[in-house]
């Protein structure tokens, strides 16, 4: 491995899953603008549209998360097309 590439600023961050709530401390070098409290300790917050515990390869489920309304724009796009 080459020297001197790797980041130096690890820090603990909470990743927080907006589909269910769900929130996890790693180690990263994102950048946040938010922070949030985590058993009283306050953490740079990072928020993910989707993770391991909400998509369906890892929960056996399929849930469905349509924040945009993309389902409904479809289903009325080619709704005249059903016989």
């Amino acid at each position: 491995m080459k020297a001197g590439i790797h980041p130096e600023d690890y820090r603990m961050v909470a990743f927080k899953d907006m589909s269910n709530n769900d929130v996890f401390l790693i180690k990263s070098t994102c950048e946040t603008k938010e922070n949030l409290e985590v058993d009283g300790v306050e953490y740079p917050l990072f928020k993910l549209e989707i993770s391991r515990t909400s998509h369906p390869y890892y929960t056996g489920k399929m849930k469905l998360v349509d924040t945009a309304g993309r389902i409904d724009k479809f289903k009325t796009k080619y709704a005249k097309f059903k016989k």
